[in-house]
This record gives C-alpha cells, structure tokens and sequence, in this order.
C-alpha cells in the first residue's frame, strides 16, 4: 500500500471520527431509522438527476448500498439513540475492519500474514473487553447492534471491491439510492408517522442538527466514503480495512472534551489494545520490503518470485 494511500486512509478516519460527533447531534432531534432515510435521500436526489449511472452489476451496487448504506446506519443510529456512547461508538463500530479482514479470506480468498492475523486478534480482544464492561455496568443491547453495524460495513466493503467502478466518487452517490426506502419503511414500522412528522415540523428550532446532518452528507458520505472507495478498488481490503480502527482515536478525543464522555479504565486499555491492532496489521507488508531491502539482490528476488507464484496460484482456484 503506497504512502498516499496511508494518508488518503488516516484522513478518511479523521474525517469519519469528527462524522460521530455529528450523528449524535442529528440524533437530538430525529428520530434515527428516519435521520437515516433523511441524510441518504438528500444525496440520492441530485445523484439520480445529475450523475450518470456507475457501470457496475447491479447486485454490487444493492448488496454495497445495504450493506454500507442501509443496515450499517440503521443498526449505527439505534445503538447510538438507545445509549451507545458516541465515544465508545466510534470504537465499537470499527470491528468492520476484522470482519473485512475475515470475509475477505473466507470470501475473496485474500491472504494474510501472521501479523495481520495477530492485529485482528488484538481488535476483537480489546473489543470483547468493551463488551463485557458495558454488559456489567450498562445495557449490552446497544453494542451488539452497533457490532452489526461492523458486520454490515464489512459486508458492503467486499461488494464494493467487487464491483470494481470506474469513478469510486459516481458509485459512492449512487449507493446512496438503495437506503432511502427501506430505512424510510423501517422508521414507519418502528418510529411511526407521528413522529417523522413532528421532526419535519419543528426544523426551525433544530439548527444544530442540521448542521450535523450537512456535516454528515457533505464530509462523512460523499468525500469520506469516495476516498475509502478508491483506496478499496486499487488495495486489498485487508490493508485498507485496518485503517479504520483509527476513527476512534478521533471520535473519544472528541466525545472526551465536547460531551464530557469518560471511559472506565478498561474501556481505554481496550482502546489501546484495538487502535494497537491495526498498527500491527497494516505495516506487514512495508516490513516486508524493508526486509528484503537488507537481503542480497539475488535471494531478495527469489523471495519476490515464490511470493508471485503463490499468488499465482492462489488466485487460481
């Protein structure tokens, strides 16, 4: 993974980090299966009348739209609106970056390094511990469905991977199309009309969450999401998903000096050990290359061919 991409990828996560803050604002007055109808549709709109459809399979496009769009924050905004801290949310959410890591061996067939395997392990151990400490001191309802949340972005990044766009910026806004009607029906199921109605009528006095939601649409969706699309198409999943993890270290800096959040200690070594799991599973291959840097030119270019012909064969099956 080039250094551009490194940078491209820690930029999404401040951006993405700094996006929590926004949806807890949006969340403060909308109802939140209805704020995410609202934030997709705003995009969908002009994406349909202006840019010209993505040349790719259809099945990606729906599969990256609810998995991405639909399922990831849907299960997100719940979790956040039934007592997720904001915090904890940035952190807990980034368990998309193990399950990417997975799905894409299971279902990619995409190798991975012990490195890389001991970073996932170190993700799930700090996030366990999250767990465990919310179930004793508060509801655990909120994790396991911002843990969904995970599973759903990890099952859109492989779908986008897959399809491969020409322009990741045009496939990123046409995404957007598929959550609008579902979230929209969900929210009349679980939320009703009443109170879609009443969030739509009261706008004036919701200055800060609107806001928020042009923060999340402008920043969070178009530009953050079209970057991490990009950085999706040209790297495997399993050097780009473990940037991800970085969002946290933005979102509970933020959630620690604006909404006067405090972590138990546990919660912060867990933190640590997640955010150390990602260092630990992204610099595999730079090391690598270091190493063969210090070898002799001809056992460094021996190395090189058994890795290309493994590749070979892998890519094979």
């Amino acid at each position: 993974m080039a250094l551009r991409d490194r940078l491209l990828a820690a930029f999404v996560a401040v951006i993405w980090g700094c996006n929590f803050l926004a949806i807890h604002a949006v969340l403060t007055h909308f109802p939140p299966l209805f704020a995410g109808a609202i934030r997709f549709l705003v995009i969908a709109v002009p994406t349909m009348l202006l840019i010209p459809r993505p040349r790719v399979k259809a099945r990606w496009l729906i599969g990256y739209g609810l998995g991405f769009g639909t399922f990831q924050f849907a299960f997100l905004f719940v979790g956040m609106y039934t007592g997720m801290p904001t915090g904890l949310a940035s952190l807990v959410l980034q368990s998309s970056a193990p399950f990417t890591v997975l799905l894409g061996a299971v279902v990619l067939r995409e190798r991975l390094s012990r490195r890389q395997l001991a970073g996932i392990a170190m993700a799930v151990v700090g996030m366990t511990a999250i767990a465990w400490q919310r179930a004793e001191y508060a509801a655990l309802l909120p994790v396991i469905l911002t843990l969904l949340g995970g599973l759903s972005w990890a099952a859109g990044n492989l779908c986008s991977r897959q399809a491969k766009p020409d322009n990741p910026l045009h496939f990123t806004l046409w995404m957007s199309v598929v959550p609008p009607l579902p979230m929209f029906a969900l929210s009349l199921v679980f939320e009703g009309p009443e109170r879609q109605w009443l969030s739509l009528a009261t706008l004036d006095e919701a200055w800060l969450a609107l806001a928020g939601l042009g923060y999340v649409v402008l920043l969070g969706t178009i530009l953050g999401s079209g970057i991490w699309t990009t950085l999706m198409r040209r790297n495997p999943a399993s050097s780009v998903a473990p940037f991800s993890l970085l969002v946290p270290v933005v979102g509970m800096t933020l959630s620690f000096v604006l909404l006067d959040e405090r972590p138990t200690p546990v919660e912060i070594a867990a933190a640590a050990v997640v955010v150390a799991g990602v260092f630990l599973g992204s610099t595999t291959a730079r090391l690598a290359r270091r190493r063969n840097r210090l070898l002799p030119p001809d056992v460094a270019q021996d190395r090189v061919e058994d890795r290309q012909a493994s590749d070979t064969i892998e890519h094979s099956r």
